[in-house]
């Protein structure tokens, strides 16, 4: 209980931090969202009526009032209201949430798919010959931009072979360039710690009394080694949301698909700060709760951490 309730203050205390920097940097951005909207000739208002605007915004109150109103309205699920549309925040996200946790739940599960599939066929040594090449995949998948993925895909296989149109799609196949945009590079940090955890964990002395009772290169990835070398990747799991998050936005963008990603998009072009930072904020909650997941699975995976847990409680 004392590490769980150690996790749960040390996440709250990185969601707080993250919101005050947040709520700080883009108070610091140039420029101002209610002059670039509001003071359009084409609008014809009035100097009263904008100041008046920007009184029910509570642009012009002091920074720490703004402040300490901003996170007490977070705290009580108020996140204000958009200041180029004039619709509440929260209205937004819950617009626009659903397609980009289909989006990305889906690329997850497929990426995580394509990082076991990857790292297995590196370590079966009935294919020492193709090693090599698998084990160099994952490097040559990182050092390629997920924008530019995506614009290949489009141009190869909808433009070039057309299997998928990228013109009014349907449902699903509106869902699968996106989808391989988004997963494959997500894929490749994780195929590299698997690959890693795999030729460590394969080294150990248990493994090698396990072959010497004669038990096959197969039998022995899949039934010992597979087990162990699964525990490490479950970091790298609960990080790669961060680029899920960020793959996310490029992905919406580039297929023009609507979501988080792309009322970011909108959001940063518009200087929408009450947008900006309700975004910032759902991203760390769902970058801290996974990681605070995963913290609290290591101990049910590693005996040897819940060994030394019970010990530390003991004593």
């Amino acid at each position: 209980m004392r590490y769980i309730l150690q996790r749960i203050s040390q996440a709250l205390v990185v969601l707080l931090v993250a919101f005050t920097a947040a709520f700080l940097l883009l108070q610091a951005l140039p420029g101002d969202a209610i002059m670039i909207k509001y003071e359009n000739p084409e609008l014809g208002l009035s100097p009263e009526q904008i100041a008046d605007v920007r009184e029910r915004f509570g642009i012009d109150s002091p920074l720490w009032l703004q402040y300490i109103h901003t996170l007490l309205g977070f705290l009580g699920g108020d996140f204000g209201y958009s200041l180029q549309t004039g619709t509440p925040v929260r209205q937004l996200l819950v617009e626009a949430l659903p397609y980009t946790l289909v989006l990305g739940l889906i690329a997850l599960m497929l990426a995580v798919l394509l990082a076991i599939g990857i790292a297995f066929l590196a370590s079966i040594p009935r294919l020492a010959w193709l090693r090599e090449f698998i084990r160099s995949v994952p490097a040559l998948i990182v050092a390629v931009p997920t924008f530019w993925f995506g614009i290949m895909l489009v141009q190869i296989v909808s433009f070039q072979l057309g299997w998928v149109s990228v013109i009014n799609p349907g449902p699903v196949e509106g869902l699968i360039l996106p989808i391989l945009t988004l997963a494959v590079p997500l894929s490749a940090p994780l195929a590299q710690m698997l690959i890693r955890s795999i030729d460590e964990v394969s080294a150990q002395p248990f493994v090698a009394v396990v072959r010497a009772k004669g038990a096959s290169p197969t039998w022995i990835l899949g039934r010992n080694v597979a087990k162990n070398a699964l525990l490490p990747s479950l970091t790298i799991a609960g990080l790669i949301l961060g680029d899920l998050i960020g793959g996310a936005v490029l992905t919406e963008t580039v297929f023009a698909r609507p979501g988080i990603g792309r009322l970011t998009e909108q959001a940063v072009a518009g200087q929408d700060t009450p947008v900006l930072l309700a975004i910032v904020v759902l991203a760390t909650c769902s970058f801290v709760l996974v990681n605070l997941i995963v913290d609290l699975l290591y101990p049910v995976f590693d005996p040897r951490l819940a060994s030394r847990l019970k010990a530390g409680a003991s004593a």
